[in-house]
């Protein structure tokens, strides 16, 4: 457990700084919008890139945790699906509001997740968490789309329009982009190298900032029922049955304990936006994702240091 709590320490703490930074220096909205944009668009996918691209991907079990991964993410989705007559009904969220529980509970943060396996199992737990980001954003991209789209979008957005949306995410294309370096044995080395590797460095930390700066403390004051629904399944729930069906699957050590990580993180950040575009209750779903990432600095250790 010490281990652990002292890999994510430094995680907390850039978002917690992102979260003072926001209130006391960069207080615009726009200057924050930007550097967004940066890590979404370009450093990020760098880092994905020269990983995926130099890393020894027979040396892991790519299907095993990514199978563990998507199970995890359709078995969540089927869960807080047959839930929504109780969320909706007896808790009295509606259609929009539903669509917040929905993505808090089976969405992923991805800058949290690259982080903490980086800080606690260097180039190994970066390649097994980006086979993650192939295995899991698609889907969850396809799922989240589909249920805005049907119950808080006041237009019901064709499947074309749904695929356009996923094809545009530039975590996939830098995945695909990676893996056929990798695949096809092209060197990335020398100069190129080093200039990925600078800007995949530079993106956790900044991605992490970024997080912070989108917190909004006053909302978990006044936080309602549908939003601890929420809290619940993204922080409790996946994380067990993401490392039920892994240790199923045999998965033990580095393996499981990645699993894990990229279980039991917050929710995407992104889901905030996606839900502005879409009619989704953009209120609600940011009071999730503050008590989501303050909650899973106790959460998080709990579940690495147990599959640990």
């Amino acid at each position: 457990m010490p281990v652990v709590v002292a890999a994510l320490l430094p995680v907390f703490l850039l978002i917690a700084m992102g979260f003072a930074l926001k209130q006391f220096f960069m207080k615009h909205e726009s200057q924050w919008a930007g550097l967004e944009q940066i890590v979404f668009y370009v450093l990020f996918p760098a880092l994905l890139i020269q990983t995926l691209a130099r890393a020894d991907l027979a040396a892991v079990p790519v299907f095993d945790v990514g199978g563990a991964l998507i199970a995890a993410v359709l078995i969540g989705s089927a869960f807080t699906l047959a839930l929504r007559p109780f969320i909706m009904n007896t808790l009295g969220a509606s259609g929009p509001a539903f669509t917040s529980v929905f993505q808090g509970a089976v969405r992923w943060q991805t800058y949290v997740g690259l982080a903490v396996v980086s800080n606690l199992y260097g180039s190994v737990g970066l390649t097994l968490a980006s086979v993650a980001v192939v295995a899991m954003i698609p889907i969850l991209n396809i799922i989240a789309v589909w249920v805005l789209a049907h119950y808080a979008s006041p237009q019901k957005l064709s499947w074309n329009a749904v695929m356009v949306t996923i094809a545009k995410n530039p975590f996939i294309w830098a995945c695909a982009v990676g893996l056929a370096f990798n695949l096809l044995h092209m060197p990335l080395s020398g100069p190129v190298y080093d200039f990925m590797d600078a800007l995949g460095r530079s993106s956790l930390a900044i991605g992490l900032l970024c997080v912070g700066a989108g917190l909004r403390l006053q909302g978990i004051v006044r936080a309602t029922a549908p939003a601890w629904v929420s809290v619940a399944i993204k922080l409790v729930l996946m994380p067990l049955i993401a490392i039920a069906v892994a240790r199923l699957l045999g998965l033990t050590g580095t393996n499981l304990a990645v699993v894990a990580c990229c279980a039991s993180v917050p929710t995407a950040s992104s889901a905030y936006v996606m839900a502005r575009q879409m009619g989704g209750d953009a209120p609600l779903l940011a009071e999730i994702l503050t008590m989501q990432t303050i909650l899973a600095a106790v959460t998080m250790p709990i579940f690495i240091a147990w599959v640990a």
